[in-house]
């Protein structure tokens, strides 16, 4: 971890992962596990994504990190309620021993990335160890802190990431060693990943692995709402207890680089034309009559001279570019870094949202921030809104706004793989 230029770098604390006793589920009682798992609780995007899963089997996750009822605190009871019986039924079972998991993902184009996931204390962003790079929204927190007090459970691990040596290092290889040996668990998800699952228990492994990352520093990939949550609730209950830590999976992209894409956003009450008429005069506005692969090429083509988003919702896409320097001028603010003032989620939130279309972007009445492509396209063109599709960022924009300490716009980016849900919980009473 680079320290220099901060004074506090002799007393700062690095990363402590510490194992833990996991739920997962009985595979002898749930029959199939890719029918039981689902993506992240934001990620769950198809227009009849919730309804399929949870109709797909009666122990899906999706009761649980998503459960469905008339008001917030009826869903939370209604999750921990689930959580009990299936406690009590032994759908859910206890790992006898506290460990780490080492976590496999492949795809079917070669991809592979491996993992560790365990419980990691908690900690400011004023001491650097973990990164934040995007801001959240008050009361997505808010909604996830009141389900993770119902069930006083991590029902699904953030993904972190950190740059480690290569293969020199001692996690790199833990975890290289314990994927050669049976795993807990492995199971094929319907997207076409497999997933694989180890423990780790060995105290020499556990006490290598905690001394290899005392010195590093995370960047938050995914779940920055349930980050901010785990601290929120850490404030709730007097250190020392279990909340000092939360469910994460730690991915080292020095030996596996993740994927970044974008994440889009559906505007709600917007049509096509009133969009583009509030944008006349102050970007340049192309109709392509092309599918949407084509589409997104094009914008990354534009995206590369500047800012660029493809509009869509009336059956054709509309590539808009080339900004007013005067109207973005007037709009971004002017005390962040170059790099944070031309992000393109910077000027979508900035100049359009919040001066050229007026919408505000914490209220799910008038946005939704969607991770997939088409289904984006297909809810604005069912709804009669507008989708504003996005060109990802670079990793390594990501990476240095948060260390200079710059947060993003929400829901900026959607790093991947993104771990499953359901294949391994914490609980925080046992």
């Amino acid at each position: 971890m680079n320290t220099a230029g901060h004074s506090e770098a002799t007393t700062r604390r690095g990363l402590e992962l510490i194992p833990f006793r996991g739920l997962r589920y009985d595979p002898d009682r749930v029959g199939s596990l890719a029918a039981v798992t689902s993506p992240p609780y934001d990620v769950v995007v198809r227009p009849d994504g919730l309804h399929h899963l949870q109709s797909a089997d009666p122990y899906n996750i999706v009761r649980l990190i998503l459960p469905q009822a008339a008001t917030p605190s009826v869903r939370n009871e209604q999750a921990a309620d689930t959580l009990r019986r299936w406690l009590s039924e032994g759908i859910l079972t206890t790992d006898t021993e506290p460990g780490l998991y080492v976590y496999e993902q492949r795809d079917g184009d070669g991809m592979l990335q491996r993992g560790i996931i365990g419980a990691l204390r908690l900690s400011e962003p004023s001491e650097g160890v973990v990164l934040p790079h995007e801001d959240v929204i008050p009361h997505v927190v808010a909604d996830r802190a009141a389900l993770m007090r119902a069930t006083s459970a991590n029902l699904e691990p953030l993904l972190l990431t950190y740059r480690g040596n290569g293969s020199a290092s001692a996690t790199a290889e833990a975890v290289e060693r314990t994927a050669t040996q049976p795993p807990l668990l492995a199971t094929t998800t319907e997207d076409g990943f497999s997933h694989r699952l180890w423990s780790v228990t060995d105290p020499a492994d556990l006490a290598r692995i905690r001394s290899d990352l005392a010195d590093r520093q995370a960047l938050i990939a995914d779940g920055h709402h349930r980050w901010a949550t785990y601290r929120r609730l850490r404030a709730e209950h007097p250190s020392p207890s279990p909340w000092d830590y939360g469910l994460v999976l730690l991915v080292d992209t020095a030996r596996y680089p993740l994927r970044v894409r974008a994440i889009h956003r559906l505007l709600h009450g917007l049509p096509v034309a009133e969009a583009l008429a509030a944008m006349e005069g102050h970007f340049r506005i192309h109709r392509l009559e092309l599918p949407l692969a084509e589409a997104l090429d094009a914008l990354a083509g534009a995206a590369r001279a500047g800012n660029a988003f493809l509009l869509a919702g009336d059956g054709a896409f509309h590539l808009v570019d080339r900004p007013d320097p005067a109207l973005l001028a007037r709009t971004i603010p002017t005390d962040r870094p170059t790099a944070w003032r031309t992000l393109d989620a910077t000027v979508l939130h900035a100049t359009l949202l919040d001066h050229v279309w007026r919408i505000p972007e914490d209220s799910p009445a008038h946005i939704a921030y969607i991770h997939d492509t088409a289904a984006t396209v297909a809810k604005a063109e069912r709804d009669g809104g507008t989708a504003v599709l996005m060109h990802p960022v670079r990793e390594d924009v990501v990476r240095d706004l948060a260390r200079q300490g710059v947060t993003m716009p929400r829901k900026s980016t959607s790093f991947g793989p993104k771990p499953a849900s359901g294949l391994v919980l914490r609980a925080l009473d046992v």
